[in-house]
């Protein structure tokens, strides 16, 4: 079974490669890092927190938004700043807020081959900044304004009526 990788490891902080066929393996990467996202209790996942260095990557915020499998994402246009808070599965116990595009409209092929537009808005479009960033070796402590430890975050998440 894969595991998280977490920072230091220079897979996080390499840019990864573009995906040129969707195989077997693909899919079997997805399965995987939904699986593991889902085990983690994270809302995202980007193939090279896995060791993977290739551009993958998944989203799920909540039910209403579902499951989005981005192969070779790109964001297209971004709208807005806001500030918010974020962590890291490869970053345990690391959290802090960043600033990130309020609203973004990205590419990407899904797993079945087609070519998806899409938009999004609000922490949806944060987490797939956040995942997108990794995928072009970016990491969000780069981009942390105030750093908080696990107990200013709940105090946080309390005071913006976040549960």
């Amino acid at each position: 079974m894969r595991k998280v990788v977490t920072y230091p490891n220079d897979v996080l902080t390499t840019p990864t490669q573009a995906v040129t066929h969707i195989r077997q393996d693909t899919i079997e990467l997805l399965d995987d890092m939904y699986d593991i996202m889902l085990e983690e209790d994270g809302i995202g996942l980007a193939a090279n927190q896995l060791g993977e260095s290739v551009k993958i990557a998944i989203v799920e915020l909540d039910d209403e938004s579902g499951l989005i499998e981005m192969i070779n994402p790109v964001i297209l246009e971004e709208f807005g700043k806001e500030i918010n808070v974020e962590g890291c599965l490869s970053f345990p116990d690391v959290y802090g807020t960043v600033e990130r595009a309020e609203t973004i409209k990205f590419w990407y092929v899904n797993r079945e081959g087609v070519s998806t537009f899409d938009e999004a808005s609000g922490y949806l479009a944060r987490a797939i900044q956040h995942e997108i960033e990794h995928l072009n070796g970016g990491l969000f402590t780069d981009k942390i304004i105030d750093r908080l430890t696990p107990e200013e975050l709940e105090a946080y998440m309390e005071d913006k009526e976040y549960d």
